[in-house]
C-alpha cells in the first residue's frame, strides 16, 4: 500500500490531520490498535480553545460543536469561601467551548467514512521504518497478515506510550518532565451542573473542579493522593468532600446523584524535543502531556495538527519545505507556553505536601493580585481561551 501521509493513531488528533489534509487532496491513512468503539468510549475533557474550534470549522466538522456546545463567558475562581469570575469575553473579547472529546472524535470519524478515509483498526506490531531517509515506511499486522505502507512523511499521533516517540533514537531526543504528588479523583454523574460556569476551588483541603458535559451531565474532581483508589471512595463521601473544598453558595446548590464513572488521573508535565526527525512528526501526546488545571491536553495536540497540516499543505500544493522545517520549532515555542500555564494554575490552586506557612501565603497571596489586578486577569484570559497559533 501507498500513501502520501501515515498517520499512527486514530484519536482526535490522528483524525483531525486526516480530515483536514483529506480536503486539500492530500492522502493519508490512518492506523489505529484499538477499535472504533473502544476510542469513542473513552472519557476525556471537553473545553476546547477558539483555535481548535476554527480547525473543526475548517474540517467541515463543525455543525454539531456549534449547535450543541455549550460557549462559556469566563471561569470561576475561588478560595475558600470567597469567589471573583473572570470574564473572558469581556476582557479580551473571546471565549471557549464545552464540547466533550467523545464528540469531537466522533464528528471526525463520521467525516472520514463519509469521504470513505482510509481507518484501519485492531493493529498491532506497528513499527517505522527509514524515518531519517527519503523512503519511510511502516509495518503492521492486521487479521493475522503483515501489512506495509510506503508513505512520504509519518504522523505520529498515538499518544505517549505509542511507538513513534520510540522510534526516535535517544540520542537524537531529549526528554523533560515533572510530575506532581497528586492525583484528580474524577467523577461523571447525571445531574445538571453546580454552576453556568466552571469552577476552580482552592482550599485548605486541597483543589475542586466543578466542571460540565451539558445540562444533565456533570464531571467533578477533587485532589487526592496517588495512593489512593476509586474505590477507596464511596458516591456519598466524594460529595461530601466536594462540598467542604468548593464556596457554601455552590455547596448548598450541588444536587448529587450515583457515578456513573470514576478515575484517578495522575498529574504530569512532559515535553520531548524535538518533535520531527527527518521524516517523522510527533504530535499531541506522543510528544507533550500537561496536567488537566487549564484544559491544554487536546487543545495543544491541535496546535500541534495545525502547524502540520499547513507545512504539509505548503509542502504538497507550493513545494515549499519552510512549514515543515520549522514545524518542530513553531510547535514547541506554543507547548511550552501552555506547559507554563497549566503550571501555573495547577501551583495555585493545589496543596503541596512540602509547602510552608510561607509558600501558603504566596500562593493566596496570587490568588489575591488575580482577582484585583486587571492586567493579571487578561493575561489568564488569553491564555486560557488560547494563544495564537
Amino acid at each position: 500500500m501507498r500513501t502520501q501521509v501515515c498517520i499512527i493513531g486514530g484519536g482526535p488528533s490522528g483524525l483531525l490531520l486526516s480530515q483536514l489534509l483529506h480536503r486539500r487532496g492530500i492522502d493519508t491513512v490512518v492506523l489505529e490498535r484499538k477499535t472504533k468503539a473502544y476510542v469513542l468510549g473513552r472519557i476525556r475533557a471537553g473545553i476546547l480553545e477558539t483555535g481548535m474550534m476554527a480547525l473543526m470549522r475548517e474540517a467541515g466538522v463543525s455543525d454539531r460543536l456549534d449547535k450543541e456546545s455549550y460557549v462559556h463567558d469566563g471561569t470561576v475562581i475561588s478560595f475558600e469561601d470567597e469567589q471573583f469570575g473572570i470574564n473572558f469575553k469581556a476582557l479580551i473579547g473571546k471565549t471557549v467551548a464545552v464540547y466533550g472529546q467523545t464528540e469531537v472524535t466522533r464528528d471526525l470519524y463520521e467525516a472520514r467514512e463519509a469521504m470513505d478515509g482510509k481507518i484501519v483498526f485492531n493493529v498491532e506490531g506497528v513499527q517505522i521504518h527509514g524515518a531519517d531517509s527519503d523512503a519511510p515506511f511502516v509495518t503492521y499486522s492486521a487479521d493475522g497478515t503483515e501489512q506495509r505502507i510506503d508513505c512520504d512523511f509519518v504522523a505520529g499521533c498515538d499518544g505517549f506510550h505509542g511507538v513513534s516517540r520510540q522510534a526516535m533514537p535517544l540520542t537524537v531526543r531529549r526528554e523533560y518532565e515533572k510530575i506532581y504528588p497528586f492525583g484528580w479523583l474524577g467523577i461523571l454523574s447525571e445531574t445538571p451542573p453546580v454552576h453556568e460556569e466552571l469552577i476552580y476551588a482552592s482550599s485548605r483541603r486541597g483543589f475542586a473542579l466543578c466542571s460540565m458535559r451539558n445540562e444533565n451531565l456533570s464531571r467533578y474532581y477533587i485532589q487526592c493522593s496517588l495512593s489512593e483508589s476509586p474505590s477507596d471512595w464511596t458516591d456519598a463521601a466524594f460529595w461530601e468532600e466536594l462540598r467542604r473544598r468548593i464556596p457554601t453558595e455552590a455547596a448548598e446548590n450541588l444536587i448529587t446523584g450515583p457515578s456513573i464513572e470514576k478515575s484517578i488521573a495522575p498529574l504530569r508535565s512532559f515535553v520531548t524535543e524535538p518533535m520531527r526527525w527527518g521524516r517523522l512528526f510527533l504530535c499531541g501526546d506522543a510528544a507533550h502531556i500537561v496536567p488537566p488545571t487549564g484544559a491544554k491536553g487536546l487543545n495543544t495536540a491541535a496546535s500541534d495538527i495545525h502547524y502540520l497540516y499547513h507545512g504539509m499543505v505548503q509542502h504538497y500544493l507550493d513545494g515549499d519545505s519552510e512549514g515543515l522545517d520549522r514545524y518542530s520549532e513553531k510547535a514547541l515555542a506554543r507547548v511550552w507556553k501552555a506547559e507554563r500555564f497549566s503550571w501555573w494554575m495547577t501551583s495555585l490552586l493545589h496543596r503541596f505536601p512540602d509547602q510552608s506557612e510561607f509558600d501558603l501565603k504566596m500562593q493566596r497571596a496570587e490568588i489575591d493580585f488575580l482577582r484585583s489586578n486587571h492586567a493579571a486577569q487578561v493575561a489568564m484570559a488569553e491564555n486560557y481561551v488560547g494563544l495564537p497559533y
